[in-house]
Parts: structure tokens; sequence; C-alpha cells
């Protein structure tokens, strides 16, 4: 008769996940997004952890969270471990032979910046299916999967960034609005519109360009840029231009600038690639006809 014994369980994969999420951003908010489950979640999961453990892994206060010393102890070994599964699940990936590369970028870059030049790399690359994800926050390439990011960032001098355009701004609107925007009364009989996200965008720009502005935060608010880029066109107001981001819609006549004076963020553009190790071999490609 043979004897099956039991073994020692260990603890959760996902909570051992949570955890080191969690440690590595020293936030159980941040580790929620980037695992895409609720800040509730991970503080059951550390919960669970710990008494697997027996051992207090973070402390909470108002503040948010800490490690303790034991949960320090063990963030290098869980950093390694979790970078070596993601290392596996990318070469799981690489195995097929159709290429799909995800990118993951802004919502407003998302829709107004990347499909133009999709369209192109698509008829050079027709082998490669392209997958976009819109986020508000980048991923951490190093533990998701995706290929490339591209947000607003100052870019930080690594050989992983390629700094696309400057974020250069300022007013633009419907051509119909021109000459109300330019006439005596400057900006005030005209409705300022805002992207929720860059709530600042109006007052940044009079700050920088020394413009007097009666309120810089009245008007209509949207959740995405395109559909403030959408209601400028339509002449709802003036809107703050992300010259990056509407090209198209200047070159085509359908925004004019108002003032003459732009400014810069401090941000630009950037793409950001994994390791070199964790690159799909398109990628360099990819990059190069996307900064074109």
């Amino acid at each position: 008769m043979s004897v099956v014994p039991n073994r020692p369980n260990g603890p959760p994969l996902n909570a051992m996940r949570a955890f080191e999420a969690a440690a590595r951003h020293v936030s159980f908010a941040a580790a929620a997004e980037e695992l895409s489950v609720s800040p509730g979640a991970i503080s059951q999961h550390i919960k669970t952890l710990e008494g697997w453990a027996g051992s207090p892994l973070f402390r909470r206060n108002a503040q948010g969270v800490e490690l303790t010393p034991e949960g320090q102890s063990l963030v290098a070994d869980f950093t390694s471990a979790f970078d070596q599964v993601a290392d596996a699940a990318r070469a799981l990936r690489n195995l097929t032979p159709k290429a799909d590369f995800h990118i993951a970028s802004l919502p407003s870059v998302a829709q107004l910046w990347l499909p133009k030049r999709l369209r192109q790399i698509r008829a050079q690359l027709p082998d490669i299916t392209f997958s976009v994800t819109a986020m508000e926050t980048p991923p951490t390439l190093g533990r998701e999967l995706f290929d490339l990011s591209i947000f607003f960032a100052v870019p930080d001098g690594s050989p992983r960034q390629i700094a696309v355009c400057k974020d250069i701004i300022a007013p633009v609107c419907a051509p119909t609005l021109l000459d109300r925007a330019r006439g005596g009364n400057g900006f005030e009989d005209i409705p300022l519109l805002h992207d929720q996200a860059w709530k600042d965008d109006w007052s940044t720009w009079a700050q920088n360009t020394g413009y007097k502005l009666r309120d810089d935060q009245s008007g209509p608010q949207f959740s995405l840029y395109s559909l403030a880029v959408e209601e400028a066109k339509a002449g709802a107001g003036m809107l703050i231009g992300h010259m990056c981001l509407i090209e198209e819609a200047l070159a085509s006549g359908a925004l004019t600038l108002v003032h003459s004076q732009s400014c810069h963020t401090g941000r630009s553009l950037v793409i950001e690639m994994p390791e070199q190790s964790r690159r799909r071999p398109e990628t360099g490609q990819v990059v190069q006809l996307l900064s074109d």
C-alpha cells in the first residue's frame, strides 16, 4: 500500500506577489494598481502572509505603511525571485512565432499621438500585431508584459528612455473663436477648457508667459484630454494645447494658436523600454519608427 505523506504547505503565491509589490512601492495602493486589484485585497494578502509567517511585515499608520525589519529582510530575495518569474514569462511569451507587441500609454497619447504612427509602422511591419493599453500611470516594465510605455515624464538620461518631443503648451481654439480670443477683453469672454489630469495647465502657461488670467480654474472640465480637444474643435472654448498631441489638429486647421507665446512644462513625451535582455527582437525597430 503506497503512502502519500502530507507535505508542508507554502504560503499562497498571490500573497507573496502582493507582498513583493507592496514592499517595492512601500504602498498598498500602488501595489493594488500594478496588480489590478483593490488596496483591500493587497491588505488581506499581506495579513495572510503575516499569519503564515507569524511575524508582522508592515507597520500601518495614518500616513500609510512602512516595512518592519522582518519585512525589509525579505525584500531582496522576493524581488529577485519575481524578477526571474517575469523573465521566464517573457521567454515563454516570446516563443510564439507571431509577435504580439504590447504598448502602454497615457490615454491622450493612445488617442491622439499613436494612431497615425501605428498605421505607418503596420505598413512596414505587417507581421506584428500591436496591442495598446491606455492607463494613467506608467507600468513597471520589469514586471508587466509590456514591450514599451509612452508617457509624459522628465527624462532621466537612462539608455532605456527616448525623449520624442518636449511638452510645449500654448492656448488654442477653433478658428471661429479666434477673433474673440484676440479681442480687447482677451480671454475673459471665452470659457477655458480643462483636462482633469492636467488641471494646472492654464496656471502653468500664465505663470511662464506673464499673462494675467482672471480665474485659471474656471470652465468645463474633462476626464480625457481627447474629449477636451474635441470640444475645443467644436468651438466650446479655449484649451491649453500640448503641441505633441494636437499636431494633426493644427495642421488640418481644426485648431489654431491663440497666443504667440508658448512654454515648456519641463516634461517630454518619453518612450521607455524594458532592460535589454527583456526586449523583443523588434523593439529597436519599432522605437526608431515611433520616434522618427
